[in-house]
């Protein structure tokens, strides 16, 4: 058994941030445990033609280490995946590669995380950081006679290099981000490219069209240009009636044709879906060699594609542009906490409630990165995991400073959060807009994104008010060195003073 202070679960953008400012701030007692055999994430996985940021590249960094070379507005995926190699260079040597989680559990009498992995090492931490993002699980949809296909059926998250469109027939099926960085990319080496379209996305120009003299000082313009952007998203009609003009204009300015152009109109609000940032999106739809098919699918047979209305169409290669299944990605985590209660019994049980999408109640000492209602809409979310990871570290010194070894936050604290957040999501376009999307649940519940502006929510994650939670006592110092193997005493609003 190998013994930390710190164990992190994932390698990605939120793993490899929060061990740099773990680094940084002189905790060098940590692990990171990845699953696959490289760093990156997302980044490493996808490597789609086009796979780009759709943000300006300038917010797409940490601040305490920002990428300022980028080559363009808008850093395209190897350009990112080297960032991240670079980030997470400092310490490599404390990176475990092909340590898949298998089973992760809070031992109440050392108030410690013992977690163990596939290949059967065990792992035993006073802290638990669960940054294992939301982007890495394909979601594949369920289409009779897929099997069958005779030509490379691939998902733009599972990309093969290998695979020649060098003059074949292209179908891709979805029309949402990855799909629009795809498909430019391909419609000029494809003889015909079909794209397969249940819902047509809000299209807006990019933010940012070439890379910034002055990065510093673009980064601060940038990031309070998208922030000026939130009350469309929140529930201002009037913001939200501007961002549509904008839209309109773009598609209007793009599509000449009249029956593309109505195939390419959404019936939502802007903003229900994700809004796609693109100036090339448009045109590669628009070109003679794309056909925008808006029947759905019906059946795929060895040689083509047969929607709903019994037409054939013929194909070489299929690409899913379907994204990830995002629901769930978190409490599949096969973590147990006080009780011997799963995290996903508890959000199974008790419907998804976090307190800032950061702790949970009855899971001691595990802190999500990109957890529930932590994404956004408007914004870079690199600004809300560095707030998290602030937080984090606010926690770690928090028990240091008390003694205690662990805290977990209070049931009705953790309630009174949740409810604000979704009394302001239900107010919110994802809520009102009129579509169906991944950010809801079944109950019509948004668990994906955060109401309103970043900035509110760096705020609200400041410090770790110590008065929010139950405090279990030790000595920090005993956890530490791994020492301590007394029951702790579970103290209830210990030192109540104390912030």
């Amino acid at each position: 058994m190998r013994s930390t202070r710190v164990l992190v679960i994932g390698a990605g953008f939120a793993g490899l941030g929060m061990a740099a400012r773990l680094q940084r701030a002189g905790i060098h007692d940590f692990v990171v445990l990845e699953k696959a055999g490289d760093l990156g994430g997302t980044w490493r996985d996808n490597t789609y033609p086009g796979c780009a940021c759709d943000i300006p590249s300038v917010l797409y960094s940490y601040s305490f280490a920002r990428g300022d070379g980028w080559s363009d507005a808008r850093a395209r995926q190897p350009e990112i995946l080297d960032y991240l190699r670079t980030l997470g260079g400092g310490f490599a040597d404390r990176v475990e590669f092909g340590a898949e989680v298998v089973r992760g559990e809070w031992d109440e009498d050392a108030a410690r995380w013992t977690v163990v992995t596939a290949d059967g090492r065990t792992f035993e931490a006073q802290f638990l950081v669960a940054a294992t993002g939301a982007l890495h699980l394909p979601k594949r949809p369920r289409i009779p006679g897929v099997d069958t296909f005779a030509g490379p059926v691939v998902h733009t998250a599972d990309w093969d290099e290998r695979i020649d469109l060098d003059g074949k027939r292209v179908a891709v099926i979805g029309t949402g981000a990855s799909a629009a960085q795809l498909i430019p990319e391909i419609v000029e080496r494809a003889g015909a490219v079909d794209v397969y379209q249940r819902t047509p996305a809000w299209v807006l120009p990019p933010l940012g069209t070439r890379p910034p003299r002055l990065p510093r000082l673009a980064r601060i313009g940038w990031y309070w240009r998208a922030e000026a952007t939130a009350p469309a998203f929140a529930g201002s009609t009037v913001a939200s009636a501007l961002m549509h003009r904008r839209a309109v204009r773009h598609l209007h300015a793009q599509v000449a044709d009249p029956e593309l152009r109505r195939a390419l109109t959404p019936d939502h609000r802007i903003g229900c879906k994700r809004i796609i940032r693109s100036d090339n999106y448009f045109p590669a739809l628009a070109s003679g060699s794309t056909r925008v098919v808006t029947v759905a699918v019906g059946h795929v047979t060895p040689t083509g594609i047969v929607t709903a209305d019994g037409v054939t169409r013929p194909a070489d290669v299929l690409v899913y542009a379907t994204g990830f299944r995002v629901a769930g990605s978190l409490a599949a985590l096969p973590l147990t906490g006080r009780g011997g209660t799963t995290l996903q019994q508890r959000w199974m049980s008790g419907g998804v409630r976090t307190h800032h999408g950061i702790t949970v109640a009855g899971m001691p000492n595990l802190f999500l990165l990109s957890g529930p209602n932590t994404g956004l809409g408007h914004n870079s979310v690199v600004f809300m995991i560095e707030s998290q990871i602030r937080y984090v570290l606010d926690a770690i010194r928090a028990l240091d400073r008390v003694g205690a070894a662990a805290l977990d936050v209070r049931e009705d604290v953790q309630e009174a959060a949740d409810a604000g957040v979704q009394r302001r999501l239900r107010r919110a376009v994802w809520s009102t807009g009129g579509c169906g999307s991944w950010y809801l649940d079944g109950r019509g519940r948004n668990h994906a994104l955060w109401p309103g502006f970043s900035w509110r929510y760096r705020l609200r994650t400041r410090r770790v008010r110590l008065r929010d939670h139950h405090l279990i006592g030790a000595s920090a110092g005993a956890f530490r060195s791994g020492q301590s193997s007394q029951r702790p005493l579970v103290l209830d609003g210990i030192r109540q003073s104390q912030r």
